[in-house]
C-alpha cells in the first residue's frame, strides 16, 4: 500500500508540471500513469498508443491508448468538458472488437471519468480528480499488473435495482393482503411518480418523505395524507394556503386521473421509507421499468430483477437507426435555411416502438433526440448569431411525438411513466448546457409540468392486429416466443388467427418474425427501422418470412449484429437488424459475438451488402432442395421418447432383459452428450421401445415391459390429454391423440430404426454442437433425438461428414441454439451436394483418411481416458496437434473429391454444385446420391468394423 501510494503521489506531482497537451504530453502521461499503477510502463504492459480504428467510409480516427481487453483511455486536453467526447468513446468501444476494452476512461489532465458501458452509458461508473486519487486509486484496480476488482461510487445500475426492488415488494405485500392487482399496481406507480419527483425538485424536496414519515408515527393516516397527496398532483386546481398540500404542483390527468387510496400498514410504510432513502435522481428510467417489473409477483428474496437489457445493448438500435442518419444529416447541413428546415423535420419526427414494454427504447430514442436538437441549436447558435437570437434555444421536441404499443396493461402504464420522466430529465440536462455550450435557456420546472398525458401515444392492444400511427422509424425488442412455445403460451386458436392474417409468414417461422415483417410494410419509403430478434431470424423458415422479404422488397440492411448473447435475458442469444426501406451506398458492418456469456470475443466485418442470412460468408441460402438428398433415406432426426418412463438405469436393464418377454423391446439408448462427454461415448441408459406395436394387445404381449410403462407413462399420458381438453375447449389436439397410443414414444422414427437395422453401423453427430465430431454407432444401439442419424455405413460418407468442407456447409445453412450449431436435415444435408464425379482413387483416399481420423481419435482418448469432447478441446491450444494434421489430410482429400483447390472458397463451389445438380435434376438427368458414388464396385471394401458398441 505505502509503495503504490508513493508511485501515485509521483505521479500527481509530475502530472502538475504539465501543461496539459493533448498532442504533445498526452503519451508521456499515459506512461507515468501506468507507472504509479505498478508497471514499467505502458509499452511494457502491452498496451498501445494512437491505435488507428476504421470509422464510417474511408475516415480512420485514432485512440489514444488501448489496452486490450481492459481499457480505452482517450487523453482530452486540460480544461476539456468530458461528457463532449463520450459518444466519440463510445461508437470506438463499439469498434474495438475482437477483445473489446472492460472499460474506458476520458482524461483532461485534472480528472478521469471511468465508463463501465456494459453497465451503463451515459453516465461514468466514476469521476475521480488528479487531487483525490490517492485516496480513490481503488477505482483503477483494473489498471494493477494483477487486475484487481475496481471499487465505484456512481453506479447506477445497483441503485436503480435497489430502487425498483423496495417498491416491488410493496406491491408484492398489498397484492397478499387481498388488494387487486390493478389498484395496487396504480398506487405503487403512483407512489414511483412521487419518489423520483421529491429527489428531481418536481415535489418539494423531501415531501413525500415526510409525509410517509407523518404516516410512520401515526400523526396522519395513510389513506388520507398519501391519498390527498395523489389527488392534488392531479389537480389542475391549487391547495389553500392552510393545506398539507399548497405547495403541490399539478403534474397531469394522466397516471393520477383514478386515486384510490390505500392504508398502508407499518411494514408498507417502512419499506417506503426505506425506498425513499434510495437516490432515486440517480435512478436510470431505462432499466427501471423492467427490473421492477420483473420484481414484481416474486418472493422478497428474488426481488431483486436478475436481467435487465443494458443501453448499450439499446444503443445498438438507437444509434444507427436513429442518432448516426441524424447527426450526418446535421453535420453536412451549412446553410441556415438547411439547418431550420431540419429543426423542422426533427420536431415532426415520429417513433414506434410495437412491442414497447416499459418503454426503455422509447426513452433512450427520446433523449438521445432531444440531444439532437441540441446539436442542431448549438450549429445555428456558433454559425448563424443574428438568426439564433430569433429562433431562441427553447427545446421543440415532445413526448408525443413517440408512440408505443405492447399487450400487457402493466407494462403499458410503466411505460408512459417512463417518458414522463424523460422529459423533466433532458430539461436539466439542457439546462447544464446546450452540448456544452453554456447559455440561458430559462427552462425551468412550470415547464416540466404538468407531465405530458401519453394514454393517447402510449397504448394496450395486440400490435400484430391493430392499427400502428405512421411512424418515420420503427424500434424495439419484438417477443421471443419460438414457434413450439406460441402454441404454449397464446394457445392454438391465437396462432391460427395469427396465421390467417399473415399467410405468407412460414408457419415454422418464430413469432418475432411476425414483427419484423408487420415493421418493414409499416415503414414510409427511406424510412428506418431497427429491432431484435431471435438469433434465427437469420435461418430457415425465419429468416424466409421476415430478412428475405425485407431485402427482397426494398429493404438494405444497413447494420446488424449476427448474434450475441442478450443482457435482458442471459440464456438467449439474439440477433439486432437495422434497415431502410430504400437504398444506401457505402460500407455496412456486421459484427458477430462467439460463446456464450457476455464477455464473449466480437468479431467485425465490412461489407457492400449485408445478406439476409447476415453472415460474412459467401450467402448460401438461396441453395436449393436437392431431391436426390431428400429422398435418399440417409439422414434422419433420433427418437423422442417424451416421457422419463420409457427410460431405464443399466440395473434396471439388466432384470429385464432377463425375461424373454422383454428383451426384444429394450435397447440402449444414446443422447447427443453421451456421445461427446463420456471416455467410450456409450450410453448409461436404456429404453423401452414398443413402437412398432400398433395396438394394446401387441404391447401387452412384452410382459413386465409394458407393466412398467403402464405404471409409470399411461397416467402423465391420461393427465396431459385432459389438460388439453380443458386448455382447448376441444375433444382432439396432439396430446389426446397421443394418449391412444400412449405405449409408443413421441416421436419413434421407425422409418428411421428399420433403415439402420439393415446395416451393421450408422453415423450420428451431436445436433446441436459447437465443433464438428461425427462417430460411428452399432445399429443394437438407439439414438436419441440429442442426434443427427446418417444411414450411411462407409468410410467414404463419414470422411465426406466428418470434412471441414461439410462442416463449412453445415455453419452456413444450420439454424443455432443460444450459441451452440443445430443440425437440420432439410436446410443442411437436403441441399448439400456429394461430390458427382470422384475417381476411385480419391474415393479410397478420403476413405482412408477417415480410417485414420478415427483411429486417431481412438487411441488418443483410450491413453488419457478422454472423451470426445476433452479430445477436440485441445484443439483450442496452440501449436502443433496431431488430430489438427489428420483432419487436414482428409480434408484435402476430400477437396480433391470435389475438385477443390486449395485457394479455393469451398461455400462457392458447393453452392454452384447445388445448383448444377438441382437443374440436372429439373432435366430428369442423372446425379450422384449421398454415399458410395456409382464408380464403387465393390461397397463392402469400404466398410470397416470399427463403432461405438456395447461390451459384451
Amino acid at each position: 500500500m505505502t509503495h503504490t501510494l508513493t508511485n501515485i503521489n509521483s505521479f500527481i506531482d509530475y502530472a502538475r508540471t504539465l501543461k496539459g497537451d493533448e498532442k504533445g504530453e498526452a503519451q508521456v502521461f499515459c506512461d507515468r500513469l501506468f507507472q504509479a499503477f505498478g508497471h514499467q510502463g505502458y509499452k511494457q504492459a502491452g498496451a498501445e498508443l494512437e491505435y488507428r480504428i476504421k470509422a464510417k467510409g474511408k475516415t480512420t480516427k485514432f485512440a489514444d491508448l488501448l489496452w486490450r481487453p481492459r481499457l480505452l483511455l482517450e487523453m482530452k486536453k486540460r480544461g476539456e468538458k468530458l461528457e463532449k467526447y463520450y459518444q466519440q468513446a463510445f461508437e470506438y468501444w463499439l469498434e474495438l472488437v475482437p477483445q473489446r476494452p472492460k472499460y474506458v476512461v476520458l482524461c483532461n489532465f485534472d480528472e478521469f471519468w471511468i465508463y463501465d458501458f456494459d453497465l451503463q452509458l451515459r453516465e461514468p461508473v466514476d469521476r475521480v480528480s488528479l487531487e483525490e486519487l490517492p485516496d480513490r486509486f481503488t477505482a483503477f484496480n483494473f489498471l494493477f499488473p494483477e487486475n484487481k476488482q475496481p471499487v465505484f461510487n456512481n453506479n447506477k445500475i445497483d441503485v436503480t435495482r435497489n430502487a425498483a426492488n423496495k417498491v416491488a415488494q410493496v406491491f408484492n405485500r398489498l397484492v397478499e393482503r387481498g388488494e387487486t392487482v390493478e389498484t395496487a399496481q396504480r398506487f405503487i406507480l403512483q407512489c414511483v411518480v412521487a419518489l423520483f419527483a421529491e429527489d428531481i425538485d418536481l415535489l418539494p424536496r423531501g415531501l413525500f418523505t415526510e409525509f410517509l414519515t407523518n404516516c410512520q408515527t401515526n400523526r396522519f393516516s395513510s389513506y388520507d395524507l398519501i391519498g390527498g397527496l395523489f389527488r392534488q398532483m392531479g389537480s389542475d386546481r391549487p391547495a389553500p394556503q392552510n393545506s398539507h398540500y399548497h405547495n403541490v404542483p399539478y403534474f397531469n390527468g394522466g397516471i393520477f386521473s383514478t386515486i384510490e387510496p390505500i392504508h398502508l400498514t407499518r411494514s408498507e410504510i417502512d419499506l417506503l421509507l426505506e425506498a425513499a432513502t434510495e437516490r432515486w435522481s440517480k435512478v436510470e428510467p431505462a432499466i427501471f421499468g423492467g427490473l421492477f417489473e420483473s420484481s414484481m409477483g416474486k418472493e422478497e428474496r428474488h426481488a431483486l430483477g436478475a436481467h435487465y437489457t443494458s443501453e448499450a445493448d439499446i444503443q445498438k438500435v438507437v444509434l444507427p437507426t436513429i442518432i448516426r442518419p441524424w447527426r450526418e444529416r446535421i453535420e453536412a447541413a451549412n446553410t441556415l435555411k438547411d439547418l431550420l428546415a431540419l429543426r423542422q423535420e426533427l420536431i415532426n419526427f415520429k417513433v414506434l416502438d410495437p412491442a414497447c414494454g416499459s418503454g426503455n427504447f422509447l426513452y433512450v430514442a427520446y433523449r438521445e433526440i432531444k440531444r439532437l436538437e441540441a446539436q442542431l441549436l448549438t450549429k445555428i447558435h456558433q454559425n448563424f448569431t443574428r438568426a439564433a437570437n430569433t429562433i431562441g434555444t427553447m427545446s421543440l421536441v415532445k413526448t408525443s411525438q413517440f408512440y408505443g404499443i405492447d399487450i400487457k396493461p402493466f407494462a403499458v402504464e410503466l411505460a408512459k411513466i417512463t417518458l414522463m420522466l424523460a422529459k423533466k430529465l433532458a430539461l436539466d440536462e439542457e439546462n447544464k448546457s446546450l452540448n456544452g455550450v453554456q447559455m440561458n435557456l430559462a427552462l425551468d420546472m412550470d415547464q416540466a409540468l404538468p407531465l405530458d398525458n401519453l394514454d393517447q401515444n402510449i397504448r394496450c392492444d395486440d400490435a400484430l392486429f391493430c392499427d400502428w400511427i405512421k411512424a418515420d422509424t420503427i424500434i424495439g425488442n419484438p417477443p421471443y416466443q419460438s414457434k413450439n412455445k406460441m402454441q404454449q403460451e397464446y394457445g392454438a386458436a391465437y396462432v391460427h388467427r395469427l396465421r390467417e392474417k399473415y399467410p405468407k409468414i412460414p408457419g415454422r417461422a418464430d413469432f418475432c418474425v411476425y414483427w419484423f415483417r408487420r415493421a418493414h410494410d409499416e415503414l414510409k419509403p427511406n424510412g428506418r427501422a431497427g429491432l431484435v430478434g431471435t438469433n434465427t431470424i437469420r435461418q430457415n423458415y425465419s429468416r424466409e418470412g421476415g430478412l428475405d422479404y425485407i431485402v427482397g422488397n426494398g429493404g438494405t440492411i444497413t447494420e446488424a449484429i449476427s448474434t450475441q448473447v442478450w443482457s435482458g435475458d442471459a440464456v438467449v442469444h439474439v440477433s439486432i437488424v437495422n434497415w431502410i426501406k430504400g437504398e444506401q451506398q457505402g460500407k455496412k458492418k456486421l459484427f458477430t459475438q462467439f460463446g456464450d456469456d457476455q464477455n464473449s470475443s466480437w468479431e467485425i466485418a465490412e461489407l457492400d451488402t449485408i445478406n439476409s442470412a447476415l453472415s460474412a460468408k459467401l450467402d448460401v441460402t438461396q441453395a436449393k432442395k436437392l431431391s436426390i438428398n431428400a429422398n435418399s433415406e440417409a439422414c434422419y432426426q433420433g427418437q423422442t421418447h417424451g416421457h422419463e418412463g420409457f427410460l431405464l438405469s443399466y440395473n434396471q436393464a439388466q432384470m429385464m432383459l432377463r425375461d424373454p418377454l422383454t428383451k426384444a423391446v429394450i435397447y440402449p439408448y444414446l443422447t447427443g452428450d453421451e456421445l461427446l462427454s463420456h471416455p467410450h461415448s456409450l450410453p448409461s441408459r436404456y429404453a423401452i421401445d414398443l413402437n412398432n406395436c400398433q395396438d394394446i394387445f401387441a404391447a401387452m404381449q412384452y410382459g413386465k415391459a409394458f407393466e412398467h410403462i403402464k405404471l409409470y407413462v399411461m397416467p402423465a399420458m391420461q393427465a396431459n390429454a385432459e389438460k388439453e381438453k380443458q386448455e382447448t375447449n376441444r375433444e382432439t389436439g396432439p396430446r389426446q391423440s397421443h394418449f391412444q397410443r400412449w405405449w409408443k414414444f413421441w416421436r419413434g422414427r421407425p422409418e428411421m430404426l428399420n433403415k439402420i437395422s439393415k446395416i451393421t453401423r450408422y453415423i450420428v453427430c451431436a445436433r446441436v454442437t459447437k465443433r464438428p465430431i461425427f462417430e460411428f454407432i452399432h445399429n443394437n444401439i438407439h439414438p436419441n433425438d440429442a442426434l443427427q442419424v446418417f444411414s450411411l455405413n462407409d468410410d467414404y460418407s463419414f470422411g465426406i461428414l466428418q470434412s471441414g468442407i461439410h462442416w463449412s456447409w453445415f455453419m452456413a445453412r444450420c439454424s443455432t441454439l443460444k450459441g451452440d450449431f443445430r443440425y437440420t436435415s432439410n436446410t443442411v444435408f437436403d441441399s448439400f451436394p456429394f461430390p458427382q464425379s470422384p475417381t476411385l482413387t480419391q474415393v479410397k483416399k478420403v476413405a482412408a483418411s477417415a480410417v485414420k481420423l478415427r483411429q486417431l481419435r481412438r487411441k488418443v482418448m483410450t491413453k488419457n481416458q478422454w472423451s470426445l469432447r476433452e479430445l477436440y478441446r485441445t484443439l483450442d491450444l496452440p501449436g502443433d496437434h496431431l488430430l489438427r494434421k489428420v483432419q487436414a489430410e482428409l480434408d484435402t482429400a476430400v477437396g480433391e473429391a470435389y475438385g477443390i483447390k486449395p485457394k479455393d472458397d469451398p461455400l462457392k463451389l458447393l453452392l454452384e454444385l447445388n445448383f448444377e445438380i438441382a437443374n440436372r435434376e429439373s432435366q430428369g438427368l442423372s446425379v450422384v446420391a449421398p454415399g458410395l458414388p456409382p464408380i464403387v464396385n465393390n461397397a463392402e471394401e469400404f466398410i470397416t468394423e470399427d463403432c461405438v458398441r456395447m461390451p459384451e
